[in-house]
């Protein structure tokens, strides 16, 4: 894992690029949970291994317990084309029940920024909101490339959400992969 490390390393993440530059994504999902369970759920940093596709192969390397809070730091690698790449997260905003947004400290992108916000619906069950920036590394040759995978993997999110939570319906997805500008 030393040589990960050393990866992680020159796959740091520098400062928010211009507005103008990111691609964002934005989904919506109803689960028929309580806003308690969802946010539950989603407080369990091992739980995103279940919200992400085989394919990438995603791994947490952090030991658990993991506490979520804000400051939390989270060591992940996924498998990109047989090549494995380490993937670093720190929970910035922590609002219990409410939101929390990671953002990439170093890994495959240059800029990642994931907001994820609850509400609770009348009636009963929860809206689940995510809304990415990201802007991928060499983007002038891999920008349609990544963004169709990160549109993938909310698919992926969003089907298997409705299926662990047997959801039975669903606000038709948001998503801009586009630059802004």
């Amino acid at each position: 894992m030393l040589l990960l490390d050393i990866l992680a390393l020159a796959l740091e993440t520098g400062p928010r690029p211009e507005e103008r530059r990111l691609n964002v994504l934005t989904e919506e999902t109803v689960v028929s949970s309580s806003p308690e369970e969802t946010w539950a759920f989603f407080s369990d940093a091992a739980n995103l291994e279940k919200l992400t596709p085989g394919w990438l192969n995603f791994t947490i390397r952090t030991p658990p317990p993991i506490h979520m809070r804000e400051g939390t730091e989270i060591d992940y690698t996924i498998v990109l084309h047989g090549f494995p790449i380490p993937w670093k997260t720190r929970i910035d905003v922590w609002e219990p029940g409410v939101r929390f947004v990671d953002r990439q400290i170093s890994g495959p992108y240059l800029w990642w920024s994931h907001e994820h916000r609850f509400e609770p619906l009348e009636g009963g069950g929860t809206r689940v909101r995510d809304r990415v920036e990201f802007l991928p590394r060499a983007r002038w040759v891999t920008s349609p490339s990544v963004s169709r995978a990160v549109r993938q993997i909310f698919e992926f999110r969003r089907w298997k959400l409705q299926a662990l939570f047997r959801e039975s319906h669903e606000i038709e997805p948001r998503i801009n992969t586009d630059q802004h500008g």
